[in-house]
């Protein structure tokens, strides 16, 4: 079973093409749904609202709808038919929780027909979604119907732990029974959006025995492609900035342990791609199409149903992506190895798959023959893991922080440096500067110096204190201002802090001694160019 058929691709209209499920045309079911739920909840509004209690789980409603109509229901032309409700009360809540008011829920089923969509997976399931884009119906089976019954209560507490999950939304569970046959409905909450055109679609589990889409589905408008499909178009995965990285992955960690508990595998994770540079390209009437019903622009917005919403994200476009005039309809927005800008809408299918004895055997039987470890068939403990694993690493990755710049004290400490060594050059420069111009007309060097300075104090029994020129050399420590790192967003007046940078050398070098400072300038072409360009060396 693969709800995957969500990627928006509805089916041929043509009624020699319609459908059939369990021997039942598609439009009749399509009938009998609204019919039912028109009935079912308008009925349930009359009822007061109480606390739900754990018998309101396994409560079964019945109604009977004949063709011709009765007091209570009205006449159709579809074949007799009964309507169960299971879980009324329950589900009343999921939806009151979910900001689903009675009205709009009535509305957006019952107003204008279900579309039915494609299906690209093995169950023969039909799947509906409404005119407005909310909800998708969808036929189960007996069991799947059962389970989903079973898991009302542990489903009801999660709920109400953290509402804002990427696990199904579910509002409803239904049955339709005509001619002897039962026809079980489940809706939910659509996780891609017709109106934004998704440019990939995958059905993603983690595994990768038989994980490529069909020759078949590839051939489709919309295919939705798999694990291996993935792996080959986007090899590098999908960037996102850290606090939606960091709130998609810690959602995906509390789902996964939630199905973990009720021991649910071969679940999926449904991804859809919107690139944002491909749909700026397209023309405008091709973004328009589907759009919901402008009659309800201004009701109240389904809670919790948009994949930015259920990942506690912040909600806004973050990272510059998104453009305020662009209506991203709740998708995340990340950017692919190629830079590209990206919307993503995602959510957790397929969750009514238990590990029962029948999986048993079917992951035993594969293990045989294939690796076990790479089918999809799984215990839950191993497939929660392997899941986690293969999003976290193969799909989903964070874009790597720049290194922070420096602070304002470290910039305030340069500048300050710089400063102070300016301040210093420039106060003694031109008296070194005469002093140097003398000692080098007179030809004489550092050891001649030395000699002078030591008789002119006529103590020929100290020795000279200052060092040789090549002692001097091997002492001295250079400190340039190309090996200070200023940061760019620091910036300084320059005019400011060398206020006579005209005035001075290009390169200023003086050696510090006891009691001495020389200073020696090495003039240069370019740099006398460029003011901002000058090295300061200082030998110590």
């Amino acid at each position: 079973m693969s709800s995957a058929a969500e990627n928006g691709d509805a089916a041929p209209g043509k009624q020699s093409e319609e459908k059939t499920y369990k021997k039942t045309a598609s439009s009749a079911i399509k009938g009998a749904i609204q019919l039912g739920i028109g009935y079912t909840v308008g009925n349930l509004t009359s009822k007061p609202d109480r606390d739900v209690l754990m018998q309101d789980f396994y409560v079964v409603e019945s109604v009977f709808l004949p063709s011709e109509g009765s007091n209570l229901t009205p006449a159709h032309h579809y074949p007799d038919f009964r309507f169960k409700t299971y879980a009324p009360l329950a589900f009343r809540y999921f939806r009151e929780l979910f900001g689903i008011k009675p009205d709009d829920y009535l509305y957006s089923i019952c107003s204008e027909p279900l579309i039915e969509l494609s299906n690209p997976g093995a169950s023969g399931s039909l799947f509906f979604v409404t005119s407005d884009d909310e909800f998708i119906i969808k036929t189960v089976q007996h069991k799947e119907a059962e389970f989903l019954q079973k898991l009302l209560p542990g489903y009801y507490m999660n709920l109400n732990q953290n509402p804002r999950t990427l696990l199904p939304k579910f509002y409803g569970l239904y049955c339709m029974q005509s001619g002897g046959i039962n026809i079980r409905i489940v809706v939910m909450n659509n996780v891609l959006p017709r109106s934004m055109r998704m440019h990939f679609t995958y059905d993603l589990k983690g595994s990768t025995y038989k994980r490529r889409a069909s020759r078949k589905e590839r051939e489709k408008s919309n295919p939705t492609f798999k694990d291996l499909d993935f792996l080959q178009d986007m090899h590098e995965g999908l960037y996102f900035d850290t606090e939606t990285y960091n709130a998609l992955m810690k959602t995906l960690q509390r789902d996964c342990r939630v199905l973990e508990s009720f021991k649910i595998m071969d679940y999926s994770l449904l991804l859809g791609i919107h690139i944002l540079d491909h749909s700026l390209k397209e023309k405008e009437e091709e973004n328009s199409q589907n759009v919901p019903d402008a009659k309800r622009s201004g009701m109240q917005k389904v809670l919790y149903s948009t994949a930015m919403e259920s990942i506690q994200g912040p909600g806004k476009s973050g990272d510059g992506i998104i453009t305020e005039n662009l209506d991203t309809m709740g998708g995340i927005p990340a950017k692919s190895h190629k830079g590209e800008k990206l919307l993503l809408f995602m959510g957790i299918i397929d969750i009514l798959q238990s590990y029962r004895l029948m999986k048993k055997l079917e992951h035993s039987w594969k293990a045989l023959v294939y690796d076990g470890d790479t089918v999809s068939v799984h215990r839950p403990s191993f497939y929660a893991d392997r899941f986690l694993k293969f999003m976290n690493s193969r799909v989903f990755k964070k874009i790597q922080a720049l290194k922070a710049s420096p602070s304002k004290k470290r910039c305030n400490s340069i500048a300050a440096l710089k400063a102070t060594s300016q301040e210093i050059v420039s106060s003694i420069s031109q008296e070194w500067k005469d002093e140097k111009r003398d000692l080098l007309t007179e030809g004489q060097s550092f050891s001649s110096l030395d000699e002078e300075a030591l008789g002119s104090r006529h103590r020929p029994d100290l020795v000279p204190s200052t060092p040789s020129l090549f002692e001097a050399a091997s002492l001295a420590t250079t400190i340039s201002s190309s090996s200070l790192y200023v940061d760019e967003h620091c910036p300084h007046d320059r005019t400011a802090l060398y206020p006579n940078s005209k005035g001075l050398p290009s390169s200023s070098t003086f050696t510090l001694e006891e009691g001495t400072i020389y200073l020696t300038s090495e003039p240069n072409a370019l740099e006398m160019q460029d003011d901002n360009t000058s090295v300061l060396d200082v030998y110590l």
